[in-house]
Formats: structure tokens, sequence, C-alpha cells
């Protein structure tokens, strides 16, 4: 898998987090789709350091993201 735009470190972290999060799920198919982290902020209108944090599984979407993280991931699954 390329994962350009990525670092290994996020890569790795997404990989070893939980896959029952949103934020993981999310983040698994944003860096298999070389989704920008930028466009991804600005779409849950929340910082760059949050999407991250979420990928890694470090932190748990609020319930009014996760709804979009559910309508995102049911629209391209």
């Amino acid at each position: 898998m390329d994962n350009r735009g990525y670092t290994s470190r996020i890569v790795k972290a997404n990989l070893n987090a939980d896959a029952d999060s949103p934020g993981v799920m999310l983040g698994r198919y944003c860096i298999e789709n070389e989704v920008p982290v930028t466009d991804v902020s600005k779409f849950f209108e929340v910082s760059r350091m949050t999407i991250y944090k979420w990928f890694a599984g470090e932190w748990i979407p609020r319930k009014r993201h996760v709804a979009k993280i559910n309508e995102v991931l049911d629209k391209v699954s």
C-alpha cells in the first residue's frame, strides 16, 4: 500500500488502533485512498491534529462527528 501524504507513524498507529472506532475506520479509508488530512479537517470543521488523533485511535470523535463519519463511510462503501 502506498501511503504518500501520511507518515509511517500515523499509518502504523491506525493499523494498531481499535478497528471499531469511527475515527479509525475513517482513517483507514482516508489513508488507503490518499484523502488529504486538510480536506478531512475542513469537512469536519476540526483541526488537523484532531483528525490525526482520531485516525490513531487516541481520541474518540464527538457524537455529531460520529454521525457525519458514518454518513461518509456509508456513501463510499
